[in-house]
């Protein structure tokens, strides 16, 4: 470009600049991301709530942290998982289909180790009561027996209190002194 031929723009530009005066910027609105679920994001999918709560239920908690923790999910909310809630929220109105599949693991867990013990408690036999030592057999039917204690589902509160006994209170009554009595005194 020639010295002395500029376009408006930069001519404008530089004389902008050497008086102090400044061309003014349009704003722009900026949307901030908001903290939370944002409108039509997927929450956990019941799937994935389903296996966490078996998870913590037939390999114990830890597991299940593990597992949660791999999906970013918070030791809260497993808790509720395996309770059958969909979050802590709702953690006293589980979700019958969580609910469902983690009665059916658990039941599928129960058969496994009713299994195992009545295979532990066959082989002991007789013969091997009367020439071995049975500790071992024995010991894997203990071991099965409270396995299947634990994975079965805790009675209901309304069942154990309609299970009741009748209770009668006697009562008896005191009693009293001579002295304890008004006395009138009759003349004759």
């Amino acid at each position: 470009m020639p010295i002395g031929l500029v376009s408006d723009d930069l001519f404008q530009q530089e004389l902008d600049r050497l008086s102090g005066k400044s061309k003014a910027k349009t704003p722009e609105i900026i949307d901030i991301p908001t903290k939370g679920r944002s409108d039509g994001d997927v929450n956990v999918p019941d799937s994935l709530r389903q296996i966490i709560g078996e998870e913590a239920v037939i390999n114990g908690r830890q597991a299940a942290l593990d597992l949660a923790k791999d999906f970013g999910i918070s030791p809260s909310s497993v808790s509720a998982y395996t309770k059958g809630a969909t979050s802590t929220t709702t953690y006293n109105q589980p979700k019958s289909e969580i609910i469902k599949h983690i009665n059916k693991s658990r039941e599928r867990s129960i058969k496994k180790a009713g299994k195992v013990l009545s295979g532990a408690l066959n082989a002991i036999t007789q013969d091997k009561l009367d020439y071995t030592d049975a500790r071992d057999l024995s010991a894997i039917a203990k071991d099965m027996a409270v396995i299947i204690k634990n994975l079965e589902p805790q009675k209901e509160s309304s069942e154990s209190a309609s299970n009741q006994t009748p209770q009668f209170v006697i009562f008896a009554p005191t009693f009293r002194q001579e002295n304890s009595f008004d006395t009138i005194t009759v003349n004759e």
